[in-house]
């Protein structure tokens, strides 16, 4: 695998290396002492799959509150995503700042995101699947949301959203006096 980090504070850009024959292709996405190597503690306890009918579907921005914080690999098995991280760690030298990756299934690319960083995507075409691996459990109630186009993020989305669930349009703006380091909200 081939670890590129970015711009933001411990979030990587990995790709896979192809081992290719007649019959097509096998890589690995995940390897503990690769990840180890490159500094990363990344534990899966969890993996999900998102399937989108529609370009223009946009999930997130989302996050799960401490004490059940969340790494997460991102990989599109199918079609293509823009695919989106903010650091929300408020001791961290990119606090704010956001980085987007178009993932597709071609590409192969994944997107390691530390715990503390929001999350979000786009789909860029329809019948896409977004498979993820998390280092926690999902927890009814520690969840939290970011406006997509919230202007504290100012993120350059490639396309307007069409189809986003409700929660997701209800989320309210960032609120940079608000205490996120209380039991109700801490990253």
């Amino acid at each position: 695998m081939l670890f590129t980090k970015t711009k933001l504070k411990g979030a990587y850009v990995i790709e896979i290396e192809r081992k290719k024959d007649e019959r097509g292709f096998f890589a690995r996405t995940y390897c503990q002492r690769e990840y180890e190597a490159q500094g990363i503690d990344f534990n899966i306890v969890q993996a999900n799959v998102s399937y989108n009918k529609k370009k223009a579907t946009l999930r997130g921005l989302h996050a799960q509150l401490a004490p059940y914080k969340e790494s997460k690999l991102v990989r599109c098995s199918c079609g293509s995503i823009y695919d989106v991280i903010v650091d929300m760690r408020k001791n961290s030298s990119t606090y704010l700042q956001w980085h987007g990756e178009e993932l597709t299934a071609d590409n192969s690319k994944m997107m390691y995101i530390p715990e503390g960083f929001a999350h979000g995507f786009i789909t860029l075409e329809d019948n896409t699947e977004v498979v993820y691996h998390m280092s926690e459990y999902y927890t009814p109630g520690a969840e939290i949301g970011f406006r997509w186009n919230d202007p504290a993020f100012n993120i350059q989305w490639p396309l307007m959203p069409v189809i986003m669930s409700a929660k997701d349009q209800s989320y309210a703006a960032y609120e940079p006096t608000l205490d996120y380091s209380n039991s109700t909200y801490s990253f």
